[in-house]
C-alpha cells in the first residue's frame, strides 16, 4: 500500500550508488535549423561543445552542452563520456524563447551512480514531468561524485564537485537562459545519490533553494551500508574510470578518522531546511525474490529516508514523505525497486507539480 506521511514536520546508498537503472546509450545530439540558445563562457567554465538538440527530445525541448570546469578538470568517466568534459543536458518549458520577456524556475536535476544525465530514461522522465509546465530542467554530469568536494582525490587531481554545481553551474544557466535566479526560483531533486546530493546541497546553500526532494536516496552516512556504497562507487570501475581510494570523498570511514562522514550526512543536519519544502519518495523493494539486488537497494535506502523524517519531526520541519511500499497503488509497472523507471516517472510527475506550488513561475 503507499502511506504518505507529513510530519510537522546506498546498501541504501548502495542503494544510492551502486544501483541506478542500467546505463543506456545517451541520445544524439543533432543541429536544428531553430538553433536552442547559445552559451556564453564564465564562473570558470568554458564551453567547449555549444547546445545542441536531443534527437529523441519531443518538440525540441531538450538540448545538451559540455563544459570544461577549474574545479573538477579531470572527472573520472563512464563510457561514452569525454575526458576533461562535463555534459549537461536542460529541458525547457513548451514555447521557451530566449529572446522574451518570460522567466521561468530552475529545477536542479542530479542522477545516481552509475549513470550519466542524458540516459533515455532520464530524458523520458525529464520531459513527461515538464510537459506543459512552467519549469527549466538542469541535469548535469556527476559521475561518482557523491556531489560533495573530495577530500583526498589522489591522483585524479581536484574533484570540487559542489563548487562546480552549485558555484559554477547555476550562474552559468542564469547567466544564459531566462531563470528566475533566486531561491524563490529553484529547487534541487536527486535520485539515488542524487538524492544524497539534493539534500547535501539544500542543507549547505538554503539561499539557493526553496524546495529539496529526495527519490529513493541514501541519505544517511552514519549507516555503514550506505559507506559500504560510496566506498563500493570509488573502487569500482563500472562506477567510472580511473577508480579512486576507499578513502577518496570522505576521508577514512572508520572512527575516530571519520568525522568527515559524520560531518557531510544529510539525515543529521536538517536544521538548515527549515522554511524550505521538503520531499522525499521511496519504496520498500517489493518481491525481495523478484530483481533481489534492486530490491535490497531500495528497502535499504528507505530505511535512510526513516531516520531523516525522524531528524525532521524532531525539529518540527514540515515534510511530506510517499513510502509507497511495493508500489503496486503508487504508478502502474512500479512495483517499488530501486531503480524502475515507472516509479522515478510517478515521483517526478508528483513532484513537479509539488514544488510549482512554492516556486515563483509565470
Amino acid at each position: 500500500m503507499k502511506t504518505r506521511f507529513r510530519g510537522s514536520s546506498a546498501a541504501a546508498a548502495v542503494v544510492a550508488g551502486l544501483a541506478l537503472a542500467s546505463a543506456v546509450t545517451a541520445p544524439a545530439a543533432v543541429a536544428d535549423p531553430a538553433a536552442p540558445p547559445h552559451f556564453e563562457n564564465g564562473f570558470g567554465l568554458t564551453v567547449v561543445q555549444q547546445p545542441a538538440w536531443v534527437e529523441e527530445s519531443e518538440g525540441r525541448r531538450t538540448f545538451t552542452f559540455s563544459v570544461s570546469s577549474d574545479q573538477v578538470p579531470t572527472p573520472t568517466l563512464l563510457p561514452g563520456q569525454i575526458a576533461g568534459q562535463h555534459l549537461i543536458m536542460v529541458t525547457l518549458p513548451d514555447g521557451y524563447d530566449n529572446a522574451a520577456a518570460t522567466r521561468y524556475p530552475v529545477l536542479l536535476n542530479l542522477h545516481g551512480n552509475p549513470d550519466r544525465p542524458n540516459t533515455v530514461p532520464n530524458l523520458q522522465i525529464t520531459e513527461r514531468s515538464t510537459k506543459n509546465t512552467p519549469l527549466i530542467t538542469v541535469a548535469p554530469n556527476g559521475v561518482r561524485s557523491w556531489y560533495s568536494n573530495w577530500v583526498n582525490p589522489g591522483a585524479v587531481g581536484p574533484q570540487n564537485w559542489e563548487n562546480f554545481h552549485l558555484g559554477q553551474v547555476i550562474p552559468l544557466i542564469d547567466a544564459n537562459l531566462k531563470t528566475i535566479g533566486t531561491k524563490e526560483g529553484r529547487a534541487v531533486v536527486g535520485h539515488s545519490m542524487g538524492g544524497f546530493g539534493a539534500f547535501h546541497y539544500a542543507e549547505h546553500r538554503p539561499d539557493l533553494f526553496s524546495y529539496v526532494g529526495a527519490l529513493s536516496g541514501g541519505l544517511d552516512l552514519l549507516s555503514q551500508e550506505v559507506r559500504a556504497a560510496v566506498i563500493g562507487t570509488s573502487v569500482d570501475s563500472s562506477a567510472g574510470v580511473p577508480t579512486v581510494g576507499a578513502d577518496a570523498i570522505f576521508g577514512p570511514p572508520i572512527w575516530p578518522f571519520d568525522g568527515i562522514w559524520n560531518a557531510q550526512s544529510p539525515a543529521q543536519h536538517v536544521a538548515s531546511l527549515r522554511g524550505m519544502g521538503v520531499a522525499m519518495y521511496t519504496g520498500n523493494g517489493g518481491n525481495l525474490l523478484d530483481n533481489p539486488i534492486q530490491a535490497v537497494f531500495e528497502n535499504r535506502a528507505r530505511e535512510t529516508n526513516l531516520v531523516t523524517a525522524a531528524n525532521l519531526n524532531a525539529a518540527g520541519i514540515p515534510y511530506y514523505f510517499a513510502d509507497y511500499g511495493d508500489g503496486s497503488t503508487w504508478a502502474p509497472g512500479c512495483n517499488g525497486k530501486h531503480a524502475q523507471q515507472p516509479c522515478l516517472q510517478a515521483d517526478m510527475d508528483h513532484f513537479v507539480p509539488l514544488i510549482l506550488q512554492r516556486l515563483q513561475h509565470p
